[in-house]
Formats: C-alpha cells, sequence, structure tokens
C-alpha cells in the first residue's frame, strides 16, 4: 500500500510539472494576441514549437506509463474518488499522447502560431486565398494527428472528442438537424413580426474609456476577482491565461456600439468565473481542470444570456446605462432597454449574432469542417460554400470573405471540432439555469437586487468545483435531473422570443 501511495504521489508531481508548462503555454499564447510586438511571430513559433515537444515528452515517457499501468491495475478501491480520477485522466492522455510523434505536435504548434499572423493579416485585406494553404495544411495535420490515435474512427470525430469527450457526428448530427427544423422558421417568423424592438435606442458614440470602466465594473459585480485576473483588448474576445490565480479576459471596442464589447466582457467574465472557481485544493491535477469546452461556453453563456440579457438585468443596469451614456440612453426605460438588447436579426459575424440566429453559425461551421475532413469539400472552395449554407440558413450572403469564411480565429490555430462546443454550451446552460429556479425560485428577484454572489455560489458548488470528477453526462443528469435535451433550449427561445416579437 506505501508502494501505491508513493508511486501515486511521484504521478500527482509529474502531471502538476506538465500543468505547469501548459499554464507557461497558455499565458504565451495570451501575450500574442495581445501585446507581442507584430514582428515576434516567427521567433514565437519556435518558442511555443519547442515548449510543446518538452511537453509531450514528459507527457509521453515511459517511466511515467508503467507508473499509471500500475496504479491502473491496482484498481478504484486503493484510492480516493479524486486520486483515482486523476489515475484514469492521466491514462487516457497518455495513451493518447504516446500515439502521436513529437514531430508532428510541435508541427502543429508552429503552424498554429504562424497560422494566427498569416489569418489576422488576410483578414484585414480580405484575402482568402492567402489563408488557404495554412487551412489546407492544417486539415492535413491533423488528419494525420486523428489517423494516429484512433485509425478507425472518422478523423473528424477523433478531433471532435479533443473539446466535447465523447461526442459523435452520430450524435451532433440528428441533434443540429433537428435545431435548423426548428430555428429557421422562428427566424422567419421573428422577421415578419410588425412587433419589432427599437434598436436605434443603442445607437450613438460612446467613448472607449467609458466602456472599458463599466464593463470592468459589471465583471466586477459578477464576482471576477482582478486581484487573480485582468482584462485587455484582443481582435477576437477570449478567455486565457496560465492558472486560476491568472486568468486573463478579452473584449474588443467599437465607438459606436458599446453593447457589442459589454456582452463579451460579460461572456469572457463567465468562462474567467468557472477557471477563478475550479477546486484550488485539488492542486494542479487534471481532475481540478474544466470539463469540456462546451461546458466551459455553457457557463459563459448562462452570464451572458440567461442572465445579463434577462428583464431583471435590463431594470438593474438601466440606471448605470444612462448616468454612463445620457446620450442616446437618459430617457431609455428598462422595457424598452430589454428588448433592444435582444433584437433577433440575421447577422454576418458569429460573435455578434443574437441567440436564435447563433446556433444556426455554429451548425454552418460544423458541416464544414465534416467535409473538409471527408473530403466532400475543398477548401479552395469554402468561400462560395459558406456564403450558399449563409442564405440557405439565414437569408442573408456576406458582402466580403472578411465577414465570411475568415472571421473566426479557430482555424488558423488548427481548433477543428471546436464550434459545436458553443450551441451545446448554449443547451447546457439553458438546463442549468432552469434547475438554478427550481432551488432558488427568486433569481430574478435576486438580478434585479445585484445579488449575484447566490448565482455564483450555485454555480461554483454544483459545476466550478467539480473539475473533471464526473463526466459531461454525469454532471448534467447531478444538476439537472435529465440528460442534455434540445427541447428544453428550444422552449425557452420560443417563450422568450414570442413574448418578444408577439408572435402567435
Amino acid at each position: 500500500m506505501d508502494d501505491l501511495k508513493q508511486d501515486y504521489q511521484q504521478l500527482a508531481d509529474h502531471l502538476e510539472e506538465v500543468s505547469h508548462l501548459s499554464g507557461v503555454m497558455g499565458v504565451l499564447h495570451w501575450d500574442q494576441e495581445v501585446i507581442m510586438p507584430s514582428g515576434g511571430g516567427g521567433a514565437r513559433a519556435h518558442q511555443l514549437a519547442t515548449l510543446s515537444g518538452v511537453i509531450h515528452e514528459k507527457s509521453t515517457d515511459t517511466k511515467v506509463g508503467e507508473t499509471i499501468r500500475k496504479l491502473a491495475h491496482a484498481g478504484s478501491p486503493q484510492f480516493s474518488e479524486v486520486e483515482w480520477r486523476n489515475i484514469q485522466e492521466a491514462q487516457r492522455d497518455f495513451e493518447r499522447e504516446t500515439k502521436v510523434p513529437k514531430s508532428l505536435v510541435q508541427e502543429i504548434a508552429e503552424l498554429s502560431s504562424r497560422g494566427h499572423e498569416v489569418w489576422v493579416k488576410a483578414r484585414q485585406e480580405n484575402s482568402f486565398k492567402d489563408f488557404a494553404p495554412v487551412l489546407s495544411k492544417f486539415i492535413d495535420l491533423k488528419k494525420q494527428y486523428a489517423h494516429h490515435i484512433d485509425p478507425n474512427t472518422p478523423e473528424y470525430e477523433v478531433n471532435l472528442d479533443d473539446f466535447e469527450r465523447g461526442a459523435t457526428i452520430e450524435q451532433l448530427d440528428p441533434l443540429f438537424e433537428g435545431l435548423k427544423a426548428e430555428l429557421i422558421p422562428l427566424i422567419k417568423q421573428i422577421a415578419e413580426s410588425d412587433h419589432k424592438p427599437d434598436g436605434s435606442i443603442l445607437e450613438g458614440k460612446f467613448p472607449i474609456e467609458k466602456q472599458e470602466a463599466l464593463g470592468k465594473q459589471i465583471s466586477t459585480d459578477m464576482g471576477f476577482c482582478f486581484d487573480q485576473g485582468r482584462m485587455d483588448v484582443a481582435v477576437h474576445p477570449f478567455c486565457g491565461g496560465g492558472h486560476p490565480t491568472d486568468v486573463r479576459i478579452t473584449t474588443r471596442y467599437r465607438d459606436d456600439d458599446f453593447i457589442e464589447s459589454l456582452y463579451a466582457v460579460i461572456h469572457e467574465t463567465g468562462h474567467g468565473l468557472y477557471e477563478q472557481g475550479r477546486p484550488k485544493e485539488w492542486g494542479n491535477l487534471p481532475v481540478a481542470e474544466s470539463l469540456t469546452m462546451g461546458i466551459h461556453e455553457s457557463q459563459s453563456l448562462f452570464w451572458e444570456r440567461m442572465i445579463a440579457q434577462s428583464k431583471s438585468f435590463a431594470r438593474r443596469y438601466q440606471p448605470l446605462f444612462s448616468e454612463t451614456f445620457p446620450n442616446p440612453l437618459k430617457r431609455v426605460s428598462a422595457d424598452a432597454l430589454f428588448r433592444a438588447i435582444n433584437i433577433s436579426k440575421p447577422s454576418f459575424i458569429r460573435v455578434e449574432a443574437d441567440e436564435v440566429t447563433y446556433p444556426l453559425h455554429v451548425i454552418l461551421r460544423y458541416e464544414i469542417e465534416k467535409g473538409l475532413f471527408d473530403g466532400s469539400m475543398a477548401v479552395d472552395d469554402l468561400p462560395e460554400i459558406w456564403n450558399g449554407k449563409m442564405k440557405k440558413y439565414l437569408g442573408i450572403c456576406p458582402p466580403s470573405d472578411a465577414k465570411g469564411v475568415l472571421q473566426d480565429v479557430h482555424w488558423s490555430s488548427g481548433l477543428f471540432g471546436y464550434f459545436p462546443s458553443y450551441t451545446l454550451g448554449a443547451m447546457y446552460a439553458c438546463q442549468f439555469f432552469q434547475a438554478l429556479k427550481l432551488q432558488i425560485p427568486n433569481v430574478e428577484e435576486l438580478v434585479e437586487r445585484g445579488d449575484f454572489a447566490t448565482i455564483r455560489a450555485w454555480l461554483r458548488d454544483n459545476i466550478h468545483s467539480k473539475g473533471r470528477l464526473y463526466s459531461t453526462s454525469e454532471l448534467v443528469q447531478q444538476v439537472t435531473g435529465q440528460p442534455l435535451s434540445a427541447d428544453v433550449f428550444i422552449r425557452y427561445l420560443n417563450e422568450k422570443y414570442s413574448e418578444i416579437y408577439q408572435l402567435n
């Protein structure tokens, strides 16, 4: 028994070392997107590739593999629940990573760094042909990656598993087809309604410094700890950093639209609260990490949509909005503000899309990624394919590649299989919110009072503090009492937008 304890401690020390190195990688990625000089891209690519190689070597050390096998063979009764979960996670990661050559890991990391720089320039110049070679190379590398891990599973599904463990094409296809069948008619009904909110009340000039102050105030109200985090500006809003005590969120600003930046702050603060709420008592070990990207997105979307797009949030913050931007918001009522921030209208940019149209942006990308991996779509045809699907699903056609196929950062980093997490997260968020309301019926009253501590504590107790102790399906069942259901999400959207647009 003492030998097992010693072996477990050696494994834990090793896993924490790898976690620290991964944290350094996270800070380097944040630095690259936020403050790195534009001329540093080449050196940074080599730095990230080298660090990826070091992490890969440590993660595939044969002695570590022997220790994992010994501990796994001893069986769960010999360990606590947390210890056993660490062993399971370590075993899964070791088995996957030992199948992938170090050279391929480094090549992917280097292309990810270089690809980001190429993407930024191509997007600025509206030139998909300049980004296409990077995308083609990434598809090839990620196919190789998938083949090494599991040659008997579709290559896209292996990549999908990196973000949504256990998710399959067989599960997602009918789920997304069902969403399309419900949402496309709802979007059409909304477009044809004669009772549209007045969006002009949110038009005007909004000084950036006032937007920054407003965003930081609301992030603080939500409970984000700035002693263990910071807020900056990036081309694409994100949440990064290297540890729960060093969480970095970003947004972007436009002086003619304060809602976009504010709700990006709220969204990324949701991610940040999840990171800051992870169980520190379990150390820098796999069991203490966030679960899946879908669960991570559920936390950002919970705050952005369930809380910050509610009537009670509008009532709470209408006075502050009016004080911050008296022209044009001085005489705007809370009800008019609620309706305005919930306008539903097809738009070109995913991150600016409303909660009704957003899933179709995700489904479009999911279908394209599947097509790129199974060979039914070619990279050079993507602008045409993209625009065709936008027209079919949302009734609009992007005027440029910058507002179409080039708008997202994900493909420049090789993040294939990530997009489904956004819509899965929206569905999880909706179910979590329904569960919260059953346990805390006066949640709307709490929001209107600005009492976010109760809500944050509920999320921390039920989700953040669980880390990876349970699978996604187990966690959702525990919190909501049922499996993931698209019906809950569809019912929520139908009820909310039928009221706003007075639909029959």
